[in-house]
């Protein structure tokens, strides 16, 4: 296609002007009071908190790449008060908490707005909220209905009908939509994992990269963590891996690697602005269970993502699949659906990244090695912000003492399993070729996905 001719096989994200140097590996033997695995916004949160809390306590991350390489620098960067992948999810899956959920899930999300200021992090962070919009007159029924709900419990959230999101946003295609007017903040993916780890440096925290940990053994008084050319023994560990986690054997079970890709466009005329509207520069995701998600950037590029989630069979991450031309040739044509004005609008940048999905979709948290490791996982594509909440999680079970947190059904429960290979992958096509249909046939969810809704899975892309 045109548009894509141009578009460079990398995350615009990532490859942005300001990328801290890399920290030296580890070599030799270390000891620290917490050890953290991974150096994205989880692994980050978590070293970040436990030095806030306790300045005087020894912190150590271990990255096996450079920070925010994973899923942390490639994603949308919408960061949501939603701790549950939003208010529908949440209430069909923890009704009895929902309102305390909602209330930790916007504590979670000003607390973040409150560091980003405190710690000076230039990542573009606006409160801007966020459009669920209605392409079809199905999700324009789902969205009146949802509003009702989120309305009943105190969220700011406003109706708009199609005359006045198409006044907002200049699409087409848009039916309705919903505003969340407070619960949802765009940020600049990298920038927040840049400002993070200099924030964390600021406060002692020792950082290794390219240091993969290769496995965890018990030691006296601790766990240790062996890498190609070193070791930290730590009294508690906090496993903060993703998508990419193997070291603890348990996790495979819950989460299964899903492809998300993403289109970036090169930045947009004051002209071009003016055609599309977006004064107010919201977050949009649409209503379908295929589903989009855009917003602009700083200098009026427009992310385009979502939609194709992607999984290969046999659950393999392998550094070729950041690419698949198909899905971005669909992602181009959908783009110039929503908005015709803009068919001479390149995109610059193409790329994919891994999302730890699990059968809930919202984050699920353990211990093991007898509690001195913690883990959170599962954030299946909307930890920007929730993965602070995680890490809080994480520093509490690991401190053994019962809180407001670890008493939570959301955090003391783990999702549905899902079964081993092959039949894992035969489930998975079944339920993405279903959910296709579905979206084809105004919503109407088929036997197979009606059988998931019923024992809990209740799939989306």
């Amino acid at each position: 296609m045109r548009s894509l001719k141009d578009a460079i096989p990398e995350p615009y994200w990532l490859t942005q002007a300001g990328a801290p140097a890399p920290a030296a590996p580890l070599e030799g033997v270390e000891t620290a009071d917490l050890a953290v695995v991974g150096a994205g916004y989880s692994g980050l949160w978590t070293a970040l908190l436990a030095k806030e809390r306790d300045p005087h306590r020894d912190v150590v991350i271990l990255e096996a790449g450079t920070a925010g390489w994973a899923a942390s620098g490639r994603n949308g960067g919408f960061c949501a008060a939603s701790i549950t992948h939003g208010f529908d999810n949440g209430l069909t899956r923890f009704p009895d908490e929902m309102d305390t959920l909602l209330k930790l899930g916007r504590e979670n999300l000003d607390e973040i707005e409150a560091t980003v200021a405190r710690h000076g992090i230039d990542c573009d962070f606006r409160r801007s909220g966020e459009l669920h919009v209605a392409t079809e007159d199905w999700q324009w029924r789902d969205l009146v209905a949802s509003h009702a709900a989120e309305a009943a419990r105190g969220l700011d959230v406003v109706l708009l009908d199609q005359d006045s999101v198409r006044g907002e946003v200049a699409s087409p295609t848009y039916k309705g939509a919903v505003w969340d007017r407070d619960g949802c903040a765009t940020v600049d993916p990298a920038r927040l994992v840049w400002g993070l780890r200099a924030a964390c440096l600021r406060l002692g925290v020792r950082i290794f990269e390219n240091t993969p940990v290769e496995r965890i053994t018990a030691a006296p008084g601790g766990l240790s963590l062996h890498t190609w050319r070193g070791r930290v023994t730590a009294d508690r560990v906090a496993l903060a891996t993703g998508a990419h986690g193997r070291l603890l054997r348990r996790l495979r079970q819950f989460i299964v690697p899903v492809y998300d890709y993403v289109l970036m466009t090169e930045p947009l005329s004051p002209s071009q602005m003016d055609a599309v509207g977006w004064r107010n520069r919201q977050g949009i995701g649409d209503a379908g269970n295929q589903f989009h998600y855009y917003r602009l950037t700083a200098d009026n590029r427009i992310l385009w993502g979502g939609y194709d989630a992607v999984y290969y069979n046999g659950g393999r991450i392998r550094p070729e699949q950041h690419q698949r031309e198909a899905t971005f040739e669909v992602l181009a044509r959908h783009f110039a659906e929503t908005f015709p004005q803009l068919e001479d609008v390149r995109f610059t940048h193409k790329w994919g990244g891994v999302i730890d999905c699990c059968s809930r979709f919202s984050a699920f948290f353990g211990t093991a090695h007898g509690g001195r490791l913690s883990y959170a996982a599962g954030y299946t594509g909307l930890g920007v912000g929730a993965t602070r909440f995680g890490a809080k999680v994480m520093l509490d079970l690991l401190g053994g003492e019962r809180t407001e947190l670890t008493d939570l059904k959301m955090v003391r429960r783990k999702p549905v399993p899902f079964p081993p290979e092959p039949v894992r992958s035969g489930v998975i096509q079944l339920t993405r070729w279903s959910i296709a249909q579905a979206d084809r046939h105004e919503g109407r969810r088929n036997l197979w996905l009606r059988t998931l809704d019923a024992v809990g899975l209740g799939f989306d892309s």
